[in-house]
């Protein structure tokens, strides 16, 4: 059988499904050469993880977590609370462990969990 012969298309997410967004934000960006935290250089005049915030807004999720560590006030005051909830990563120990800062934030969340870079902004 073909994909959509059934007459439902296999790929697509069940519209009931619940959905999480993490968004990495909490290093430093050392090879910036910036006292700035990376996250917050600026891309076409807007920092790059308020571009992310907005993509993952636009998917309307359940849960919005921003992991912040390096310099998290300026980014929690750079980027605004509105819908975010900011998780502390006290010590930059890789991916996993910044997924791991997230985890108190989400609770007892079921459903799909989406993980993105707060400096890739496309």
């Amino acid at each position: 059988m073909q994909s959509g012969e059934s007459g439902t298309d296999t790929m697509a997410a069940p519209h009931d499904r619940r959905l999480g967004v993490i968004i990495l934000a909490a290093g430093k960006g050392r090879r910036m050469h910036s006292a700035l935290p990376k996250v917050l250089h600026e891309v076409a005049g807007r920092p790059l993880l308020s571009r992310v915030i907005q993509t993952a807004r636009s998917l309307h999720p359940d849960r919005l977590v921003v992991v912040v560590g390096h310099r998290a006030d300026m980014v929690q005051r750079t980027c605004g609370t509105d819908g975010v909830v900011y998780a502390r990563q006290y010590e930059q120990h890789g991916t996993g462990d910044a997924v791991r800062a997230a985890r108190r934030d989400l609770g007892d969340f079921q459903g799909t969990l989406l993980i993105l870079s707060g400096d890739v902004p496309l």
